[in-house]
Order: structure tokens, then C-alpha cells, then sequence
């Protein structure tokens, strides 16, 4: 029996690894690659340059890879790539990049989407995260791996999101989190460490521990940005596991949810 639906409609320039399967009203455009184990439900439309890797899962009423709407696009063949093991449930809408950035929306391995999140162009989100319905991304946001958003997050322009990081519902982010945060609110506001993440992920206790020391110094000691860096610095000589906090604020461009 074929894998792909006699309704579906495929490029004849699509690459189809074997396995994929493909559902009726489907719409497959030309430059799109799809890997092995993939599956694809009815009424998607997957245009390109796009790569899907291996083992995904897409689900119907999913646009993946369509042109951003982005203003200053013009229609430049940009990309988007899929890594494996994603799910993208009903009504996901994922964007390519634009020349104004890199040209390129990526996505890791391991996550899900669920119900109609959006993920807009440019946007560089890792692997095992999981986007409750209705999240959304603007474009040019960065969103590190193990991190949670959940259900109505919306996240501005150009804002990082560290990796272990938690985003309670209906929370808007106009400014980068650093990593292991638990973030509520809108605007949202920084409220403890993502520790019961961490122990489902197999962090120590003393790793937790020195984490929300970080944190601590970070945000409950009244000490200016510059000075927590200094004591962070210090800390992570005797606990490695917290320089992911530092980096994430060090490398923040819009400044870190404080």
C-alpha cells in the first residue's frame, strides 16, 4: 500500500526519504526534503527551502516553512530546517528566515509543538522543548534547549530564553531569561529556579543547590548586574553547572527580565 495519499499534491522537486507518509490535501511545494519515518497528516502545506529530518510528526491544518510576513521580505529564498523526532500538532505555523538576519528558522530535535503555536522567521529553537497552544514566537527569538512555554506565552522581538528555563501561562517576554528561570507574569518577572525540571532531567541535589545559590545572587541580593557577575564567576569555579546561568546573561542584548 503507498505511504503517500493519491489527494496529496508533491512537488516533483520534493525529496521523500523512505517511510515518509503523507495524508490527503496535503500540499508538498518544490525545494523541500523530507526524512525518513516522517509523517505528515491531511491539509498540511510544507513549502520550501525546507529540510525535515527524520521521524517527524506533523499534524493537520500545519503550515511549515511558508514566507514570513515580515515587511522587508522579498520573497528571497530563504530556509527553514527541521532536525528529527518533533511533533507539530494541529494549526502550527513555523516561518522561514529572512535576508535581515542569518536566512535561516531552525529547529532542533525532540520537541513539541502543540495547537496552533507559531514560531516565527529567524527564530532558533533547540531541542526537547515543549510550546503549550497558542505559544508564539517573534521573529529572531532564541529559545535554548529543555525550556517550557507555556500555554498563550508571547515572546517579543529578538529575546533569548536560556535552556531548563520554565514560562508560566500568558506570560509576555519583552526581555531575555537566563538559563534554569521560572518566569510568570506580564510583563513577566524572574520567581525562582526551574528546580523540579532540573531533578526530572537528572541534575544532583548539589547541582540544584548551587544553581539556586546563583539565582540568589543574581536576583535576591540587591547587588548591581556587574557585581552578581563577579560573585557568579566565583561560584562557578567550585559548581560548573552554573556558568550556563552566567552566559545567558552575559550574552543578553535586550537585558535580562529582572
Amino acid at each position: 500500500m503507498s505511504l503517500i495519499d493519491p489527494r496529496a499534491i508533491i512537488d516533483p522537486s520534493a525529496e521523500l526519504e523512505e517511510g515518509v507518509e503523507i495524508g490527503p490535501w496535503t500540499m508538498i511545494g518544490p525545494d523541500v526534503k523530507i526524512g525518513a519515518g516522517t509523517v505528515i497528516n491531511s491539509h498540511v502545506v510544507v513549502k520550501g527551502p525546507t529540510t525535515i529530518g527524520k521521524n517527524n510528526r506533523i499534524f493537520q491544518f500545519s503550515t511549515i516553512g511558508e514566507d514570513t510576513p515580515d515587511m522587508k521580505y522579498d520573497g528571497e529564498p530563504t530556509r527553514l530546517e527541521i532536525g528529527d523526532n518533533n511533533i507539530f500538532r494541529e494549526g502550527v505555523t513555523v516561518h522561514r528566515g529572512t535576508l535581515q538576519d542569518r536566512g535561516l528558522t531552525s529547529i532542533g530535535s525532540d520537541n513539541l509543538m502543540m495547537a496552533y503555536v507559531h514560531i516565527g522567521h529567524d527564530c532558533t529553537v533547540g531541542s526537547n522543548c515543549i510550546l503549550v497552544n497558542n505559544a508564539s514566537l517573534a521573529g529572531h527569538v532564541t529559545l535554548g534547549d529543555w525550556s517550557i512555554l507555556s500555554g498563550y506565552v508571547l515572546v517579543h522581538q529578538f529575546v533569548s530564553i536560556g535552556s531548563h528555563t520554565l514560562i508560566g501561562p500568558a506570560a509576555f517576554l519583552p526581555q531575555d531569561v537566563p538559563a534554569y528561570v521560572m518566569a510568570f507574569g506580564s510583563p513577566a518577572e524572574p520567581k525562582t529556579i526551574n528546580a523540579e525540571g532540573l531533578r526530572r532531567r537528572g541534575f544532583a541535589k548539589e547541582s540544584i543547590s548551587a544553581i539556586k545559590q546563583g539565582y540568589k545572587i543574581l536576583y535576591r541580593q540587591g547587588l548591581s548586574l556587574d557585581d552578581a557577575l563577579e560573585k557568579l564567576d566565583a561560584l562557578t569555579l567550585e559548581h560548573p553547572e552554573v556558568q550556563p546561568l552566567v552566559d545567558s546573561v552575559r550574552a543578553s542584548s535586550r537585558g535580562i527580565i529582572r
